[in-house]
């Protein structure tokens, strides 16, 4: 099948070992994991000319390959992954087909369009501060941050110590969930519905709107959701210690290389290389002290049978042609809503919920640690995705 929406920097086939749960599915790998024999291009050519083919193949690619399913290819990535609009000014922005007038969002761009366009089942990414949660709002997609730690990292390439997760989009709650169970993740029971009125606000009217019919079926499966300030000292004084702490863990990882070559990044993501170099170690300690704060707050908050309900993304995506500081604006809204399960390094599922002005909306669960594959179950016997058609 011709790749007609710029998925894919690399295609080949890896056909999946014997016959296993995923077996007659196909992937596609973010370009940030290695494959064996291949250069891991990272979003930028700079850095794809400064690395050598990988002797080894990643864990996360590995686990789906053992499990039965054929890798189809590399996919986009933003920039060293530093960005969720998925926009690259190297190797363009893959098209969203849920909605071609607006960017598939980022940075695992072209797992995602991959996965909207029918050319994969499933589609490998990886997720920092949004970086699958928010494709999967933007292109209709199911899509899962996972419990920091719980899928191993190696052979993909470096961003933040604290941060990183492996992630995946696919079409269906069921395929989802028997990915995570493919993963070793364990059922389990949720339920508390709870609802951060502090996030709901961070959405507009319109978006709130169009997940009104999941939020009933969840309060119906569930029962009434508890109203809960979840960010007490604020969303900004979260999203900013997320900010800080990503940025100070950026640099450490990649500032030696970005220094050293001094690539020609495309716009937004300069910048934000720029403010990373920025960070001063005392602001960057404050910053990693607030956020252990905060993950203690969550830990305390959210137990094993809670349930936290909320907005994926503030609004649809954005559209194409808005400019990078339009696009920098709209990234900067939805941190307030992504940084939480950052901070806490917890598990959120982005459910397909419905469209405003044709444009795909997510309503998300975030869970306890270890809740990832809870959430995906809580959310097919809510009959949620359905919802979006």
């Amino acid at each position: 099948m011709a790749d007609d929406v710029n998925a894919f920097i690399d295609r080949f086939t890896l056909d999946g070992v014997g016959d296993g749960p995923l077996s007659g599915r196909t992937f596609g790998a973010k370009d940030l994991f290695d494959i064996a024999g291949r250069v891991t291009g990272y979003g930028n050519p700079a850095w794809a000319a400064s690395r050598e083919p990988a002797y080894t193949t990643a864990s996360a690619v590995r686990r789906l390959l053992d499990a039965g399913a054929t890798c189809l290819g590399k996919t986009h990535t933003d920039e060293l992954a530093y960005s969720l609009m998925g926009v690259n000014a190297h190797h363009g922005t893959p098209l969203n087909s849920a909605d071609p007038r607006r960017v598939p969002g980022g940075s695992s761009s072209g797992s995602a369009a991959a996965v909207a366009a029918g050319l994969v089942d499933i589609g490998l990414g990886s997720d920092t501060g949004g970086s699958v949660r928010m494709p999967a709002s933007f292109c209709g997609l199911w899509g899962i941050r996972t419990t920091f730690g719980a899928v191993p990292l190696d052979g993909a390439m470096p961003f933040t110590a604290s941060f990183d997760t492996v992630g995946w989009l696919t079409r269906s709650g069921p395929l989802l969930a028997e990915v995570l169970r493919v993963h070793g993740f364990a059922s389990g029971a949720p339920r508390r519905l709870v609802l951060p009125v502090d996030l709901w606000a961070e959405a507009e009217a319109d978006c709130v709107a169009a997940l009104g019919p999941a939020m009933a079926a969840l309060q119906a499966h569930l029962g009434p959701a508890m109203p809960v300030i979840l960010a007490p000292e604020g969303l900004a004084h979260w999203r900013e210690t997320f900010r800080v702490c990503q940025a100070g863990e950026i640099w450490q990882a990649l500032g030696d290389w970005v220094s050293t070559h001094d690539p020609q990044f495309g716009p937004g993501t300069r910048e934000r290389f720029e403010m990373a170099a920025s960070i001063t170690p005392e602001a960057f300690e404050a910053a990693q002290g607030e956020k252990s704060r905060i993950a203690g707050w969550l830990e305390s908050i959210i137990d094993p049978e809670t349930v936290v309900v909320l907005p994926t993304a503030p609004a649809p995506a954005p559209l194409r042609e808005a400019d990078p500081a339009a696009l920098d604006g709209f990234r900067l809204r939805a941190q307030a809503l992504l940084c939480a399960a950052g901070l806490g390094g917890l598990p959120q599922l982005s459910i397909p919920a419905g469209a405003v002005e044709g444009g795909p909306v997510g309503i998300s669960l975030m869970g306890a640690g270890g809740a990832d594959l809870a959430l995906v179950e809580l959310a097919c016997d809510a009959g949620l995705g359905a919802l979006s058609a």
